[in-house]
């Protein structure tokens, strides 16, 4: 269904613009300009129906492969064999006429994919009650918010029946509602056997829907696999790239951290359990949860405080509390003493 055999990537860097003119001349020997390899011999390929994820740090080629995959960039070396109809949501702003209306845009793009004025006019209906945009499908999309573009974006690329549909990171820009619908959207298309490869930095989302993730890093696959695996071996990278900034930060900044305390304690563990005690992993929206701390004193502490704080997938905050906010006093403890401490409540964390 897509191969991607030996794919390589290459752009020339130049100082100035005017370098790009100065090195036409015949008579120069030594080039102007430096190579970067955006992508260097990727191979890999996704089989009908499988969905596949592609994951790692800004800057590791991972748009760049897209880009190639969908047709839009040729490669330097290497090359791509797609089978079927191939629908891509890249980045925002790709794809739609600015000056034209949602409904014209979604006309242009089925036009692209070879898909009729009739098919597409029966599509509509659909396309619209999944983007959920309103009157708004009549404006030009130059007056579109980012959430409304890639509403219609994706409605109408899942909506023109492709056989390999290609998704960029532009699914971020949606709200948890549609984000959602996005998801049971992808099941559906896993059991109708279409062929899906995205990029997402949402590891759980990864883990959720993926058959197989690959790990990209400079430009080349590092780890590829089982989901749970590849997301191992990428943390374990970014763990060990942050560990290094703080070690250069601190020799720069000698005071700076980026933990709070004293150190006056430790903590040694932190586990979820679900309704009935028992650690658990997932929990489903509306269940008792208990998030179960358990801490070590280096120092003597007298009225010690402990708390959670939880946030979303883009960081926001979404539910905290305390030991002081639950008026709960701990008393006093010795050096080497350890506390277990229980936060218990209603996980509305979700929509039902």
């Amino acid at each position: 269904m897509l191969l991607v055999q030996n794919v390589s990537k290459v752009y020339h860097l130049y100082k100035t613009p005017f370098d790009r003119i100065r090195e036409l001349n015949p008579l120069r020997a030594k080039p102007l300009h430096t190579d970067f390899w955006a992508l260097r011999d990727i191979s890999f390929s996704v089989e009908r129906g499988e969905m596949v994820s592609l994951v790692g740090p800004n800057g590791c080629g991972k748009s760049t492969l897209l880009q190639v995959i969908s047709g839009i960039l040729q490669p330097t070396t290497g090359r791509v064999v797609t089978r079927g109809r191939v629908a891509a949501l890249l980045e925002l702003g790709a794809g739609f006429n600015p000056e034209f209306t949602g409904r014209e845009n979604v006309f242009i793009n089925g036009e692209i994919l070879g898909i009729g004025r009739a098919a597409m006019q029966r599509n509509l209906p659909l396309i619209e009650a999944f983007a959920e945009i309103g009157d708004f499908i009549h404006r030009p999309v130059k007056e579109y918010s980012s959430g409304m573009y890639v509403r219609l974006a994706f409605s109408t690329a899942i909506h023109v029946s492709p056989d390999i549909l290609i998704v960029d990171e532009a699914l971020a820009v949606g709200d948890a509602v549609f984000a959602n619908r996005c998801i049971r959207k992808f099941e559906e298309l896993r059991e109708k056997k279409t062929t899906v490869l995205f990029v997402s930095h949402d590891l759980g989302l990864v883990k959720q829907l993926s058959n197989r993730a690959i790990f990209l890093l400079n430009g080349e696959i590092a780890a590829q696999g089982e989901p749970k695996h590849v997301i191992d071996k990428y943390i374990g990278v970014v763990l060990e790239r942050q560990k290094a900034f703080e070690n250069r930060d601190r020799k720069i900044h000698p005071a700076a951290t980026n933990r709070h305390g004293d150190g006056s304690s430790e903590i040694l563990d932190v586990t979820l359990l679900d309704e009935t005690g028992r650690p658990c992993g997932v929990v489903s929206s509306g269940e008792i949860v208990t998030v179960r701390i358990r801490t070590a004193f280096r120092l003597k502490r007298v009225g010690p405080m402990v708390g959670i704080l939880i946030r979303n997938r883009i960081g926001m905050e979404i539910y905290g509390t305390n030991t002081k906010i639950e008026q709960v006093d701990l008393g006093a403890f010795e050096a080497g003493e350890e506390l277990d401490i229980d936060f218990r409540f209603a996980c509305w964390l979700t929509p039902q």
